[in-house]
């Protein structure tokens, strides 16, 4: 028993000489530039020697260095250094014990590269015609591979995102809105993001639009047509009259600032109303964009509100800005068919739009209508409607539009000017559809989009004209007012007109 104990013990005094290793086998990640260090730490290694291998290459022997490499040493004992790691130092290290049967463990490098751009197939400049397709090429090399994307400075890309992640880069059908610098980004988390950019320069010929397409002017007024003109290379732009070249004079005086090109007329003269055009040519082509001066007046804007006060009638107004004195205004409405739907004073159906256009159609030979102080009344379905106001009520038109033709008396020579007219002989909770043109001495403006009113289903006030014809007939008196205004509140006139048994006349000026 006691050999046994004893081979037992020295058994265990042998094991305690042996070299082993206190460092266990590890996978390495190190950025380009790092320096490396790989442990090794070992104990028991007299009389052994430690080297470190990588491959068939030995590195180092016991204390010695044996590879040539500057960059190699050790440190604390066996640990292994390298400085300046390169992509070409990833691989397996192995630290080794030289007994009998050699002990080892292996040490995996990965050396981590930032990404970096070496290659972009159009060089960072690229000039392309318009209609053109264009397809870059971005290729980025790191460890890891580094993704790839696109983006647009301080834009879209033309698909309308953001990004797009992919090495190539296409646009089809290339204009000047697909021009720009586009940047091309390599990202891997390593370092910095590598980025590269190519500036797309698209040539095409002359494209021009218009600030606005018919100015309003009045004689003694200064005017300015502008075209917006885009072009490479820079086109030159030359103003029309109809067909005449317009030159440099004290009247004309043409400016350009950047792509914004601008006809100035001082003290508009008749003869300076009609059609001009701006003509744009470079190497690439030649555009031409027409614009109109006109002096007739602007399209009039309604201010009344959606709903009258009253079941039977609404009081209904507009203002229409204008450089020289409207002379009549011509008022159009009809109620509306079954099954139109108003929606925010917008109507669902385009039929109304059509045939208020129709009933438009003979605005130009109105003017030759005699005016009178007059009521007028029609039939309608068995009911006598009576229409009262300052004008002639035509015949009924095309979808039982109603037309009347209402004198601007006075002249008012303010820049905005307007009009209120009580249209009578209304159905009761009813919507109904209006429009309106006005004429100057230039002629007549273009017609308003559709506005949309309704009746209420009981009179919601009474105004004067009730007390008035509080105990007499209808066809004994009538308040029968059109209201005339400028811009100015001081200068708002009230003109109405009293009839009495329907013979007797009486005219009432009222300054507010």
């Amino acid at each position: 028993i006691s050999l046994t104990i004893l081979s037992a013990s020295a058994q265990g005094l042998m094991a305690k000489h042996e070299p082993m290793f206190i460092s266990r086998s590890e996978t390495f990640k190190f950025i380009a530039g790092d320096i490396i260090v790989l442990p090794c730490e070992v104990a028991n290694t007299e009389p052994y020697v430690v080297a470190w291998k990588r491959g068939i290459a030995i590195l180092t022997a016991g204390s010695v260095k044996v590879t040539p490499d500057p960059r190699v040493r050790l440190v604390s004992g066996f640990n292994l250094q390298i400085r300046d790691a390169v992509p070409q130092d990833a691989g397996d290290y192995i630290c080794q014990i030289a007994t009998m049967e050699p002990r080892e463990i292996t040490h995996t490098v990965e050396i981590l590269v930032p990404p970096r751009i070496h290659h972009i197939s159009t060089g960072g400049h690229l000039q392309v015609k318009k209609g053109s397709s264009v397809r870059i090429e971005c290729s980025a090399s790191g460890n890891p591979t580094p993704n790839v994307t696109w983006s647009r400075k301080n834009n879209i890309l033309p698909n309308g995102d953001d990004k797009l992640h992919s090495h190539v880069l296409s646009i089809e059908n290339v204009d000047r809105h697909k021009g720009g610098v586009y940047i091309c980004t390599a990202n891997n988390g390593v370092g910095q993001p590598a980025s590269s950019q190519v500036v797309l320069h698209v040539l095409y010929p002359p494209e021009i639009s218009v600030e606005r397409p018919v100015v309003f002017s009045g004689e003694g007024h200064e005017a300015m047509l502008v075209c917006i003109v885009h072009g490479e290379t820079q086109p030159e732009v030359i103003w029309f009259k109809d067909t005449m070249q317009l030159d440099t004079t004290e009247r004309h005086i043409m400016e350009n600032r950047g792509s914004r090109h601008t006809l100035i007329i001082r003290k508009v003269h008749p003869q300076d109303f009609g059609n001009y055009s701006c003509v744009a040519e470079n190497q690439l082509g030649k555009s031409r964009k027409t614009l109109q001066l006109s002096g007739k007046p602007n399209v009039a804007v309604f201010n009344s509100p959606a709903i009258s006060q009253y079941k039977d009638r609404y009081n209904i107004s507009w203002a229409v800005d204008s450089h020289t004195p409207i002379e009549e205004y011509k008022l159009s409405f009809r109620k509306l068919p079954q099954g139109h739907e108003v929606v925010d004073n917008a109507i669902d159906s385009q039929s109304s739009l059509s045939s208020s256009s129709s009933s438009s159609s003979s605005s130009s030979s109105l003017s030759s209508q005699m005016y009178g102080a007059s009521t007028h009344n029609h039939r309608i379905g068995g009911n006598l409607a009576n229409y009262g106001g300052y004008g002639n009520l035509m015949r009924w038109g095309h979808n039982d539009w109603r037309d009347v033709v209402l004198p601007a008396v006075p002249l008012s020579h303010h820049y905005t000017q307007g009009m209120s007219y009580m249209v009578r002989g209304l159905d009761p909770d009813q919507q109904y559809e209006a429009t309106v043109q006005s004429r100057n001495r230039y002629g007549w403006s273009d017609l308003t989009n559709s506005f949309f009113f309704s009746t209420s289903s009981n009179d919601v006030l009474v105004d004067l004209s009730t007390f008035l014809n509080h105990g007499q007939s209808d066809n004994e008196m009538r308040d029968l007012s059109v209201t005339f205004y400028g811009s100015g509140a001081v200068n708002r006139q009230k003109l109405s007109l009293i009839t009495l048994s329907g013979a007797t006349l009486m005219l009432r000026l009222i300054l507010a």
